[in-house]
């Protein structure tokens, strides 16, 4: 039970960033507005309860001696796959602090960043949070508490991955995965090969059709050379 909850905190921990990531990319471009930095902080909250909600289930079950061989490999699998997560919102926090200075809300916008991202992202925040809709107020210095706010929560996910790393000591390297390496490309490659082999075979290695109009092709060639080198002869 203690793997399907942590599975399922992963999984929820993955949706979250992978949102919160793509909140990001849009600041500074046309889509950029206090809508969402509002939806990015939300976002970027939710993705740290759920670390922690993640991390503390993890962390019991591979400090226990008594854990089988088979089902702590699982679990280190799921502990190299949170730290990852943790690590790919730690550098998006630090983007968004970064993106954030550079293009203030409420002073003389620089020229925007080209992003390719236009419109509003309320859609996929409300999806990562769970929620139907997100209603916002404007406040004047909200971009400039937030950001206030967002070193120190820089800080608190820079601790938590320290704290990881002493209590439990996993390396990467060590973890084996369950798939070979490259197993989605040799699978698409597998698929697509697959594809060919079935035309091949079922045109056959030399198509008749093809074969004889290569034939008759031939005997015509032939004929008017043959033609041509008697006219030669007779003038």
């Amino acid at each position: 039970m203690a793997r399907e909850e942590c599975k399922a905190l992963l999984d929820a921990l993955n949706k979250a960033t992978a949102c919160y990531h793509h909140l990001v990319l849009t600041v500074g471009g046309s889509a950029d507005s206090q809508n969402l930095r509002e939806e990015m902080q939300k976002t970027r909250q939710k993705a740290q309860e759920l670390a922690v909600a993640t991390g503390a289930p993890l962390t019991t079950a591979l400090r226990n001696k008594g854990l089988g061989a088979e089902e702590r490999a699982e679990f280190e699998r799921l502990w190299v796959s949170f730290s990852g997560c943790l690590d790919l919102l730690e550098a998006d926090m630090r983007r968004a602090l970064a993106l954030g200075t550079a293009f203030s809300l409420h002073v003389p916008r620089r020229p925007l960043v080209r992003t390719g991202v236009e419109g509003g992202a309320a859609a996929v925040a409300a999806r990562a949070l769970s929620a139907r809709s997100l209603r916002h107020e404007a406040e004047r210095d909200f971009d400039v508490d937030d950001l206030r706010e967002l070193e120190r929560e820089i800080l608190q996910v820079g601790k938590m991955i320290h704290d990881m790393e002493v209590k439990v000591n996993v390396p990467r390297w060590t973890v084996q995965s369950r798939q070979a390496a490259g197993a989605e490309l040799l699978s698409s490659a597998g698929v697509s090969s697959a594809g060919f082999v079935s035309t091949e075979e079922r045109t056959g290695p030399c198509d008749p059709s093809k074969a004889l109009a290569a034939t008759v092709f031939s005997a015509v060639l032939l004929a008017a050379v043959a033609l041509v080198v008697c006219v030669a002869k007779l003038s």
